[in-house]
């Protein structure tokens, strides 16, 4: 899984990959909210479900290059599909496509399960004698 992170930026770079995830998370999730007040059909409310989902896991930064990446696969389609909506679909998109190319930073679930790990390996320089 580890293949699919480029980095884990700490610092100022890591707040902005957070605020970004933030952004596109939220932007997403709540239109897939918005979609489901109504009474969408069968194909548009499993669109919106899926929309909350990856935003979900956007906010959260759990498997986020496959939520962004989606998340910028699918928004072309759906500025093609909403020429009222077209804007905001490419801006979405390329904001999914942004996280799915720099990674989820220091600040998200990704990092604490799939993050580089420190490994502490004593020092054996007392020696026993031998009997």
């Amino acid at each position: 899984m580890r293949r699919l992170f480029f980095t884990f930026a700490h610092g100022p770079p890591g707040i902005g990959l957070l605020l970004l995830r933030l952004l596109a998370g939220t932007a997403v999730a709540a239109h897939g909210a918005t979609v489901m007040l109504g009474e969408p059909p069968l194909g548009l409310a499993l669109v919106a479900i899926f929309l909350i989902g990856s935003g979900l896991l956007l906010i959260v930064g759990l498997w986020t290059p496959l939520a962004s990446g989606s998340i910028a696969v699918t928004a072309p389609w759906y500025a093609l599909a909403h020429p009222m909506n077209r804007l905001y679909s490419l801006s979405v998109g390329v904001l999914g496509l942004a996280l799915a190319l720099l990674g989820p930073g220091a600040w998200s679930v990704d990092a604490r399960l799939f993050g580089w790990k420190r490994v502490e390996i004593s020092d054996r320089t007392r020696r026993e004698p031998l009997p």
